[in-house]
């Protein structure tokens, strides 16, 4: 991609974050998940058992979130070295009430594993840059993919490291409906990531400027990329317009290519 189809792509992304950040929905969603996230709370502070949950979190509805944050309660009171001395069933008893028990298992062996074998090679997977640890997650974990390797070195490395974590339905519904085009695969969520990346940090100001003009009540770090804030914003605007797309959303796209001067989100 050129630099001029790159920056008009930013362009593009900052007017529906822009557009999508004044819906009264999406920013009450964004203020309540932004400076300590539902899904991946703060108050767990081992970074193994947090890549754990974050694993854990994927199939997991929205409506099952104080079933999942039970689960995410219970793995950090019994801490890493407790985890992993436990037998399948014990962790299959854990994990059921998510389901795909068995899927939930093999990842959390894996990543167990991999732990392991980095400890021992003398790898700080702690100390890593998050871009790098999710190559290293999608490459060394059974069962996780970009989509859950994403997930898995956001929280561990916390949530203004600059990834923005990218699910399926970002590809198949926001994607298109910005018209961005990937390639298939699970590659395309590695491919949709860098692409939010590189705009947020290449509008990092604007963003920032955008949240305050707006009168967000959250904590963005003055020495980070808004890439967090963004995610947040993109996520919701996902999940409560283009899961179900209602009359609000304008319906000539994705043959619209503008968002703010032609209403596409309406009051």
């Amino acid at each position: 991609m050129t630099t001029e189809a790159s920056l008009e792509l930013a362009e593009r992304v900052y007017s529906l974050v822009a557009c999508a950040a004044g819906q009264s929905d999406v920013r009450a969603a964004v203020e309540a998940n932004h400076d300590d996230n539902r899904w991946w709370p703060l108050s767990v502070s081992d970074w193994r058992v947090r890549m754990t949950v974050a694993g854990w979190s994927t199939r997991v509805s929205y409506a099952m979130i104080e079933t999942y944050s039970d689960v995410v309660a219970q793995a950090d009171a019994l801490g890493w070295a407790t985890l992993t001395a436990m037998d399948d069933n014990a962790v299959g008893a854990l994990v059921r009430p998510l389901g795909l028990i068995a899927s939930r298992i093999g990842y959390f062996r894996s990543l167990a594993g991999f732990v392991s074998g980095a400890e021992a090679a003398g790898t700080d997977l702690a100390d890593m840059r998050a871009g790098n640890l999710v190559e290293l997650l999608e490459a060394g974990i059974r069962g996780a993919g970009y989509k859950v390797a994403q997930c898995a070195a956001l929280y561990a490395c916390g949530y203004h490291c600059g990834i923005i974590p990218v699910d399926s339905g970002m590809v198949t519904r926001l994607a298109p409906f910005l018209g961005i085009p990937l390639g298939s695969g699970p590659a395309a969520h590695e491919q949709l990531r860098q692409t939010l990346e590189s705009g947020t940090t290449a509008m990092a100001d604007r963003y920032k400027d955008l949240a305050a003009r707006l009168g967000y009540r959250v904590r963005i770090p003055d020495d980070t990329d808004p890439t967090w804030f963004v995610h947040l914003v993109l996520i919701y605007f996902k999940r409560l317009y283009l899961n179900h797309p209602g009359p609000r959303l304008c319906r000539l796209r994705p043959a619209c290519d503008t968002f703010l001067d032609c209403g596409c989100l309406t009051s």
